[in-house]
């Protein structure tokens, strides 16, 4: 298998290794060398890959030829990952995206979970680590496909989890996997904190490892789509030295999560 980065006008796509066909992976990455180390690794699994090394052309192919999970470099050459993401989430708002990026600000990590992002993940990377997370991600998702769900009434709001929207006032707000996946577990367990490292590991089937805001940033962005006001949120809620938990009702129970400002995370 060769990418031929002098040519980037035309996605590499690569047939997978072993029989059987473990789903289709697009992968959005200027260097050669790192998409031929992903590429390999994940034919190796059993993924069919389409390699572009220019934004341009990931947006193009994911519209006209939507994946199952999307690898998205943040610097490109031509659009940057942030705008590639945000293109991509007009057509296709439940495709999984996992942004890979040098960067380690916490602003640069906000900001793609803003534009739509499921995911990142910092370079340098274990390749592992990444397959991993992508063969989870899949599996969840394939497994809440696999049968109709009711819809969840919260207040106002009405998740409908086969659609992965969430309406509210005749508003209609896509979600993403994981914001689906992290209000799944919290409205299973409504009325009761869930610990941070419960919701990474049931979600995202990852470690906490400190100064890990994932979780944080998910529950942000939901407050947007689900709170009237989402700096005073009466479903979400934090509990504080623990984690969160989610109120069905409308107003928030109990004085004690009121007494403390409620903080976003930075």
């Amino acid at each position: 298998m060769t990418t031929n980065s002098d040519a980037p006008t035309h996605a590499v796509q690569n047939p997978p290794k072993p029989a059987h066909h473990a789903g289709t992976i697009l992968v959005i990455e200027d260097d050669p060398s790192l998409a031929l180390g992903l590429t390999d690794s994940l034919e190796f699994e059993g993924y069919t890959t389409v390699h572009t090394p220019t934004g341009s052309e990931g947006i193009h192919h994911a519209i006209n030829t939507p994946p199952d999970c999307i690898i998205l470099d943040l610097m490109l050459p031509d659009v940057n990952g942030f705008q590639v993401c945000t293109e991509v989430r007009k057509t296709n708002p439940t495709v999984p995206i996992i942004m890979l990026t040098a960067r380690s600000q916490e602003s640069d990590k906000i900001r793609g979970l803003e534009v739509g992002a499921d995911d990142y993940v910092t370079k340098p990377f274990s390749v592992g680590e990444l397959v991993a997370r992508i063969r989870a991600i899949l599996r969840r998702q394939q497994a809440a496909r696999s049968e109709a769900s009711p819809c969840w009434v919260i207040g106002e709001n009405r998740v409908n989890p086969d659609t992965q929207t969430v309406e509210r006032n005749g508003l209609q707000h896509s979600l993403t996997f994981y914001e689906l996946e992290t209000l799944r577990v919290l409205y299973e367990n409504a009325g009761t904190p869930i610990e941070r490292t419960e919701l990474l590991e049931r979600v995202w089937g990852l470690e906490l490892k400190h100064g890990n805001r994932t979780v944080d940033n998910v529950v942000m962005k939901l407050r947007r789509k689900l709170e009237q006001e989402p700096e005073q949120p009466t479903h979400l809620l934090t509990t504080y030295g623990i984690g969160y938990k989610l109120s069905l009702g409308e107003q928030a129970p109990g004085p004690t999560l009121a007494a403390a400002p409620e903080r976003t995370p930075q």
